[in-house]
């Protein structure tokens, strides 16, 4: 964002208004975060969304430490068609029969309806395996480790912006391997890739575990999570690693020949996280006065704002800020020196876009040889002598990061929730809501019924849980561990 860009009209109409209080209407409140923080709007196209500049910096952010995490990883982007022909998807049963309803197709092009329809792309193994059973001959070629950042298109029933969107921009991974060990490995690598990103730079803290049957990708042996809770309790599917097995290899004939000179037919993973994943932060750190967003992936870390009436304060105030910029050129800063806003004004504006960190500074600052720094996670104001500042700025950009991790880290803790039986669980889950952890005797027949009475999922079977013996909550039949089971988006 330019430092001189006007607020804009819509800025400029939203003056003294703030969001719905999370506590009235937390859905409300979510979509007037999204708007007025300008980071996305919506589209003419039910279901579509338009992320705005601010929004698609943070998804930028996001998008390129992912990126080199993958590469430090052994992984290369490509990019494959839009378009995949309907016959692909119908290779792989599981996969069309998990999909078809979230389709569109196109089957007109050119002024002519086409021979085969083509469908958007919802996802991409049956593209991606189509060409891995050209580039893969031996053994030598393995493992192969894609990624491609994209968009996919899932026609959605009930839109939200950034959580669920018809069209909606991610990456996914697809690798290619040797043997089933080698692919499993992959698949947990990646999930711990993931849920380092996450809690790292999102400061957002996860479960992992395994999703059962019934929730499992469509396709997939078995499918990886990491669940986050978000500000009102609910879950949030962050990320996703799956095991495909031999699956679509049968069905695409992806086979290499191996070391013993034996055709052999490779085992494969995907995984991926969307643009959801800014829905999450908004989610899990935002407050009623909008954002608040983690130093380590906002596109603004520290907004300066500069109290200048006159040539000379510009004159004084202003090569004392660019003197600032320069000594730590590793921070993202913005100048706001825009003359036709109020100072006010520009402290709700950027506190509703959740930048960490706000200096102010102006003539009087400079005449006691110090700058203020308000701080977005707790709104406390600091007094810093000018020559700390290239100090205070870094320091207290971790400490916010780590503030905000503390923060959803208490909050999970305080909602997470041990129950034993299906009446406690019912109970607490419409009284109090959250994480729940609860037995499980692993049939479908009960999960059906707990989504259908409760409208709460199993959520993941959590790899970090030690096997824990006991009775399933809803029918007592015997269970190995406990699963996690919230209310999710």
């Amino acid at each position: 964002m330019s430092a001189n860009k006007p607020g804009g009209a819509s800025a400029r109409q939203g003056e003294g208004r703030g969001v719905t209080p999370r506590s009235l209407d937390y859905s409300t409140w979510y979509t007037d975060v999204v708007t007025k923080a300008e980071l996305a709007d919506y589209s003419p196209v039910r279901g579509t969304m338009v992320i705005r500049p601010y929004g698609y910096a943070l998804w930028e952010n996001i998008q390129k430490d992912l990126d080199r995490r993958f590469k430090e990883t052994g992984h290369q982007n490509a990019y494959f068609p839009l378009f995949i022909p309907q016959s692909f998807l119908q290779k792989e049963a599981e996969h069309v029969e998990g999909f078809s309803p979230e389709l569109a197709v196109v089957t007109h092009a050119g002024g002519k309806e086409l021979e085969e329809p083509l469908v958007v792309r919802p996802t991409s193994e049956t593209i991606i395996n189509h060409m891995f059973s050209k580039w893969i001959q031996s053994h030598r070629d393995l493992p192969l480790l894609i990624n491609q950042w994209a968009n996919v298109v899932r026609w959605e029933l009930r839109p939200r912006l950034f959580l669920r969107t018809t069209e909606f921009l991610w990456q996914e991974g697809h690798t290619a391997h040797a043997s089933e060990p080698e692919a499993r490995e992959e698949v947990l690598r990646i999930l711990q890739l993931y849920r380092d990103f996450v809690q790292d730079m999102m400061a957002i803290p996860v479960v992992p575990g395994r999703k059962s049957d019934s929730e499992k990708f469509a396709g997939a042996v078995e499918t990886f999570t990491i669940e986050a809770m978000m500000g009102d309790k609910r879950a949030l599917q962050a990320g996703t690693s799956h095991y495909l097995g031999q699956n679509f290899a049968k069905a695409f004939g992806t086979q290499f020949q191996n070391e013993n000179n034996e055709l052999d037919f490779v085992h494969q993973t995907s995984w991926g996280v969307s643009t959801r994943l800014v829905g999450g932060v908004i989610m899990a750190h935002g407050d009623d006065k909008g954002l608040r967003l983690p130093p380590h992936i906002a596109p603004i870390q520290v907004v300066i704002v500069p109290f200048i009436r006159s040539d000379e304060d510009r004159a004084r105030v202003l090569p004392i800020i660019d003197q600032i910029r320069q000594a730590l050129p590793q921070i993202r800063f913005q100048v706001d020196d825009r003359p036709s806003l109020s100072p006010g004004f520009k402290f709700n504006e950027w506190e509703m876009k959740g930048v960490p960190l706000r200096m102010e500074i102006g003539p009087r600052d400079l005449d006691k040889n110090q700058i203020v720094l308000a701080r977005r996670d707790t709104g406390e104001k600091e007094f810093v002598d000018l020559d700390r500042a290239t100090h205070a700025l870094p320091d207290l950009l971790e400490q916010i990061q780590a503030g905000l991790w503390e923060q959803a880290l208490a909050f999970r803790e305080a909602n997470t929730r041990t129950v034993e039986t299906y009446e406690e669980f019912k109970a607490q889950l419409d009284e109090v809501g959250g994480f729940f952890l609860a037995h499980w005797d692993g049939t479908p027949e009960t999960e059906a019924k707990i989504k259908e009475e409760t409208r709460a999922t199993i959520r993941c079977i959590p790899l970090d849980s030690p096997q824990e013996p006991g009775r399933c909550m809803v029918t007592g039949e015997p269970s190995k561990q406990r699963v996690l089971i919230a209310r999710a988006y």
